[in-house]
């Protein structure tokens, strides 16, 4: 098994990780498309069959800001200034470019971790834990994937016990949405690794998805993944960042995992123009903390408007928007 990323050859260790071990035995031996920028990421690459007379747009609109890209070449396919921009602003130490898929929002990630690991027509199985993110529950049904439900407890808390006591063999990954959507509520990392550590779940995938994470003031699970190569985070600029229309995500894992995303991926999945906007949105930082902050101050003056109407039983904390 030695599978190319990024130009460079997997090594003898990786091919012997997390990936190796439990990922669909045709993905191991898919040979990926390599596209003209796969070796060269810039000059005029014949072999690409690009325009160069450009879109047919404007000068006036062509000249514009938004537009200066070169739009008639191929993207980046693996969106490397991205990355590196991105995980600067996490800066958990340790975590790099090379632990980092770029996808059309995290859906693609999720779509793609299914495709992976998980074999269809009832083989394999996923574990979620109801009320959840309603697109586990798609795209296992598009991808032919049974669902093993362990619901959260009344106060949206996991059930860590019953999750280790459902899982089997054919439990190939397990979603754990903090904050969780719909319930806004936090899953505490030391429930997570608690799930996490146990033996039981040597042969699953793990997949935090932290969309709303920039709202919650418990943290991030990110550096989960360089103490447990399963484990894999789910991020997207679509919620605090407020880009949702440019749909880009992230997951991020150990790099033989990440490896196997870019394989299967569609050759140029993430577009220019989506990369630019989220490069820009990345250099204004602070302004983001302060929408993240008046953010909290209207959720706090919602739960206490929601709580004076007269058919409210119970307002529910959030640690989401």
């Amino acid at each position: 098994f030695a599978q190319t990323i990024q130009g460079t050859t997997m090594s003898g260790q990786e091919s012997q990780g997390v990936a190796a071990r439990l990922a669909r035995s045709n993905i191991l031996e898919l040979h990926p498309y390599r596209c003209a920028r796969d070796d060269y990421s810039e000059g005029i690459l014949l072999d690409a069959n690009e325009n160069a007379y450009g879109p047919p747009t404007p000068k006036e609109v062509s000249d514009s800001a938004s537009m200066a890209l070169a739009l008639e070449r191929y993207p980046d396919p693996y969106q490397i200034p991205l990355k590196d921009k991105f995980s600067s602003y996490r800066a958990v130490e340790g975590i790099s470019a090379k632990h980092m898929f770029v996808g059309v929002g995290s859906d693609e990630a999720i779509d793609l971790l299914m495709r992976i690991f998980c074999r269809p027509g009832g083989a394999d199985q996923i574990l979620t834990t109801p009320p959840t993110y309603g697109m586990y529950k798609v795209c296992a049904k598009v991808n032919d994937i049974p669902i093993v439900n362990v619901p959260l407890t009344p106060s949206f808390d996991v059930e860590i016990e019953k999750i280790l006591d459902a899982i089997t063999p054919t439990i190939k990954l397990i979603f754990i949405c903090s904050p969780g959507n719909p319930t806004s509520k936090a899953i505490p990392l030391s429930d997570i690794e608690a799930i996490v550590s146990n033996p039981k779940c040597a042969d699953c995938i793990i997949v935090v998805d932290e969309a709303y994470v920039d709202y919650s003031k418990h943290g991030t699970a990110l550096s989960l993944i360089l103490k447990y190569p399963n484990v894999v985070v789910l991020q997207t600029l679509s919620k605090a960042f407020g880009l949702a229309a440019i749909r880009c995500g992230f997951c991020f894992g150990s790099p033989d995992v990440i490896q196997l995303l870019n394989n299967v991926k569609a050759p140029y999945n993430v577009n220019a123009l989506t990369s630019q906007m989220a490069i820009k949105a990345l250099d204004h930082t602070v302004t983001l903390q302060k929408t993240i902050e008046q953010t909290w101050e209207e959720r706090k003056k919602l739960a206490k408007a929601l709580g004076n109407l007269d058919f409210v039983t119970q307002v529910y904390p959030s640690d989401a928007n």
